[in-house]
């Protein structure tokens, strides 16, 4: 009896202990703002036309005033229903009546705020307190059975449309975060290579340096020295790279570098003509560094062969100074490469954020698409 009990409250149990809807929401935006000057001028509109609805004036007044719980709606949904649906039910209650006034419809707003982001127990409150309010208002003032039903599915419409963007967002979240672990797992497939280059030198050296040590003393200094340099040299890639983590199964893949972007260029017949430009010091970017630019470039590429309308021309452009790492490609096509910051996109950004740099894309002056990445050497080299 005990098991089964549980198993029957689990459900119950888990949504009283959700939490709060993530990503958290914005704390006020400009829609707020119009809303809450709107509400107070529709009610006094309303009232003044509807001259039949009994006790207009006063519902007016109420309705203006509670239009402020509007505001905090996202940060604390509960109490701004609650507030909002205990006074209504008691003005409703002392005047022996519902409101009667429309404008009473922005209520609906509120409580899809509780089932958009409420927590677990906001939910559950909320649907209670609007349960209880519709019940003290059907005794005070008894509707037809219409009026029930109506009232009944909108207030179910509204929460399960909350719950439904809720979960979407969620799935939406999870999905951005599954992108960045894949370019984490990315870099670091790239770290690996990379360190083991050195790693597989640095051995070498020792040995060799073992080998002569006892018959030329001072070729194990020029050992040692060498294998200095290839461990301070592993370091800095390894600080390049600093914070990725790697999945215990990634495959390992030949790393690219600067001078692979070149390969962009070979395509096939019917695809549009792509130009690769290299300035700048290439040599002194770091593998890793440099294998990061190469994949935000392919990425980039790979968008506008995809989604941009009609281009024919990509230009692909690589600018290397003291400051850093600047990379911009371009396409000729119709409208964006990207309508919205896809994973793709999500995917660049990431790779360019974990080396202290930033990639932004949007729509370019005279048409086409840009993806405008930078790498300031501060942020691979901290």
């Amino acid at each position: 009896m005990p098991a089964y009990h549980e198993g029957m409250t689990s459900p119950v149990r888990a949504l009283w202990d959700a939490p709060a809807a993530v990503p958290a929401p914005p704390r006020r935006v400009w829609r707020d703002w119009a809303l809450v000057a709107a509400i107070p001028v529709l009610a006094v509109v309303e009232a003044s036309v509807r001259t039949d609805v009994p006790w207009r004036w006063l519902w007016a007044a109420v309705l203006a005033a509670l239009a402020l719980t509007l505001l905090w709606r996202r940060a604390r949904p509960f109490t701004m229903l609650a507030i909002a649906f205990g006074v209504g039910t008691t003005v409703g209650l002392a005047t022996a009546g519902d409101p009667q006034l429309y404008t009473t419809a922005y209520f609906l707003i509120l409580l899809y705020a509780v089932f958009r982001w409420g927590s677990g127990r906001a939910m559950i409150a909320g649907g209670a307190l609007v349960v209880i309010g519709m019940l003290l208002t059907f005794v005070a003032s008894p509707p037809e059975v219409a009026d029930i039903v109506g009232g009944v599915a909108v207030t179910v419409m509204t929460g399960t449309l909350g719950l439904a963007l809720r979960w979407r967002r969620r799935a939406r979240s999870r999905e951005l975060e599954q992108v960045r672990l894949l370019e984490r797992e990315q870099l670091a497939r790239d770290l690996h290579d990379i360190v083991a280059h050195h790693v597989s030198a640095i051995a070498i050296q020792a040995q060799a340096g073992t080998a002569v040590a006892a018959a030329d003393p001072g070729a194990t200094v020029q050992v040692l020295h060498a294998i200095e340099a290839e461990a301070s040299q592993t370091l800095r890639e390894m600080r390049a790279m600093v914070g990725v983590l790697r999945a215990a199964d990634a495959n390992l893949a030949p790393t690219p570098g600067l001078a692979d972007l070149r390969d962009l260029e070979a395509a096939r017949a019917g695809e549009p003509v792509i130009a690769v430009r290299l300035d700048g010091e290439l040599d002194s970017v770091p593998p890793a560094v440099a294998a990061a630019v190469f994949r935000i470039a392919q990425e980039a590429v790979t968008n506008a062969r995809r989604h941009a309308l009609g281009v024919t021309r990509i230009d692909v452009g690589l600018d290397v100074d003291r400051e850093g790492v600047r990379l911009e490609v371009r396409d000729d096509g119709r409208g964006a490469a990207s309508a919205a910051a896809g994973y793709g996109i999500t995917g660049m950004r990431e790779r360019a954020a974990l080396l202290g740099g930033t990639c932004e894309a949007a729509s370019a002056l005279g048409g086409g698409w840009v993806v405008a990445a930078t790498l300031p050497r501060a942020g691979w080299t901290a």
